[in-house]
């Protein structure tokens, strides 16, 4: 949709309980409409990002997977179905999308995101979402896209636990003033090994959409500087605050890394 485009008819009917919200009206719709959003996994976080960033009418969805659907998915990965399995993960994706709203293009990367592809991938993109399972990609996402100074969002699962936090200011912390480096190999198993309760990713996958959508209505408190902690089965969240590392080697004035080409980004540590 043009920056000058108007709401059709039926966009004013779909997006009415939107554009009644004096914080977001016709204007803040069509805002949503025109915003690029990139969302690095299709799987348990990916799922409530994807669905609920497509039915907020954000135009233009990147979906990042190179996985297939595996019917052990099925019980959190809410935007595939028993009939998507063996299907590309970003092809199923895509036809749920289509399906739930036809104003959104998704733009579908078959792909493993990493070093020599990340740059050019994030760049035509307002913000970027991170739903993936490791912490190789994690800190990939994170060193790109504060290098880049492009926002992004973080969210991680494991077992009844979630987080999820955003970065949006480039003077802000990024994710190593709080995890400088991830933990060693093996200390944390993967969900195949010690599982994951199916609707966990659904609540921090829609508090990441919901930054989301803060973010390109400029509207609300962002996340940043605060990393949220929920727990499942004590129903509690904690709040911790993050502040930026002076010798961060990613966001301090005198940093140590200054390209991904720079690091070695190991990718052990699955936890989701």
């Amino acid at each position: 949709m043009s920056e000058g485009a108007k709401l059709d008819a039926t966009q004013v009917d779909r997006y009415s309980r939107h554009i009644i919200l004096d914080e977001v009206g016709p204007d803040g719709q069509q805002k949503l409409l025109n915003s690029r959003v990139l969302c690095i996994g299709a799987g348990g976080l990916g799922s409530p990002i994807i669905q609920y960033l497509a039915a907020a009418g954000v135009g233009t969805l990147g979906i990042v997977d190179d996985d297939e659907v595996e019917r052990s998915n099925l019980q959190r990965q809410v935007i595939h179905g028993d009939g998507d399995v063996g299907r590309k993960k970003v092809d199923s994706a895509e036809e749920f999308v289509h399906e739930m709203n036809p104003d959104v293009e998704v733009e579908k990367h078959d792909m493993r995101v990493a070093p020599n592809n990340i740059e050019n991938l994030i760049q035509s993109y307002d913000f970027v979402v991170d739903g993936t399972d490791n912490f190789a990609t994690r800190y990939l996402v994170n060193d790109a896209c504060t290098l880049a100074d492009k926002p992004f969002s973080h969210g991680a699962i494991f077992k009844f636990e979630g987080q999820v936090t955003s970065f949006t200011d480039p003077d802000g912390p990024c994710y190593r003033c709080m995890f400088p480096e991830a933990p060693p190999e093996g200390m944390v198993p993967n969900c195949a090994a010690a599982g994951v309760i199916g609707v966990l990713p659904g609540v921090v996958g829609v508090i990441q959409a919901t930054e989301v959508v803060k973010h390109i209505l400029d509207i609300g408190e962002s996340l940043d500087g605060r990393m949220v902690f929920y727990d499942s089965l004590e129903m509690s969240f904690d709040v911790v605050e993050i502040r930026p590392d002076p010798n961060c080697p990613v966001c301090s004035e005198a940093p140590s890394i200054d390209s991904v080409q720079e690091v070695e980004y190991d990718a052990a540590c699955s936890i989701n």
